[in-house]
């Protein structure tokens, strides 16, 4: 059955909320969470288990406590981004609560290189992407939020799939847009096979990372 975006309309609820509001979720087929960590250029941090510890870590690094991490110790002054890592299922998941590393032009040939990448990304301001790449080969780029302008080796033979998890495709002014995150998080179900839980965010051991800024 194709994954569709009423599958991940927990995200709505206040529990989650944080993240659907602004965040960017990189998935790389085959590496360790150490080597996805390496390829953000990442200082690894302390282990965390579950998105609220990952919610809390981020925000007290924006807060400046640099003491809450003793793998900040000696960086106060430079200019980093938070990253948890965690492994599923021969996956390697970044997840960036107010981030945007896994969805930069800049890195994506080097995190995906040898391998497959997707990536999602949305922040406050409803700006969104979403990535499906492999190596330096670009299959599938687009903005959630305008699903019918897209570019990359596959974007005219994804139209269907699209359709399936729940975007609306067409370029009509009054087109459906009010499942278009959830929709993208249904879409990078099916190009990598994972599902993503409450239960399994609730759970999972991340390791924290400290990326630096593009």
């Amino acid at each position: 059955m194709t994954a569709h975006a009423t599958d991940y309309a927990w995200l709505e609820t206040e529990e989650f909320a944080p993240i659907l509001e602004a965040y960017c979720l990189t998935m790389v087929e085959g590496l360790s969470g150490a080597e996805l960590l390496r390829r953000f250029g990442a200082v690894p941090g302390r282990r965390v288990t579950g998105i609220q510890e990952v919610l809390e870590a981020w925000e007290r690094y924006e807060d400046g406590d640099c003491d809450a991490d003793e793998a900040l110790h000696g960086r106060e002054d430079e200019a980093l981004m938070v990253v948890a890592v965690v492994e599923l299922d021969g996956w390697a998941v970044a997840l960036e609560v107010n981030g945007y590393l896994g969805t930069t032009w800049e890195l994506l040939p080097g995190l995906a290189e040898g391998t497959r990448l997707v990536s999602h990304f949305r922040n406050v301001n409803a700006v969104d992407h979403f990535h499906w790449q492999e190596g330096e080969r670009n299959r599938l780029h687009f903005e959630p939020l305008f699903p019918a302008e897209r570019d990359g080796s596959d974007a005219d033979a994804v139209a269907e799939l699209l359709a399936k998890v729940g975007f609306d495709v067409s370029a009509a002014d009054d087109r459906d847009i009010e499942r278009t995150t959830t929709a993208a998080f249904a879409l990078g179900e099916e190009l990598t096979g994972l599902r993503l839980t409450p239960e399994w965010l609730r759970t999972a051991e991340f390791v924290i990372g400290y990326a630096p800024e593009p």
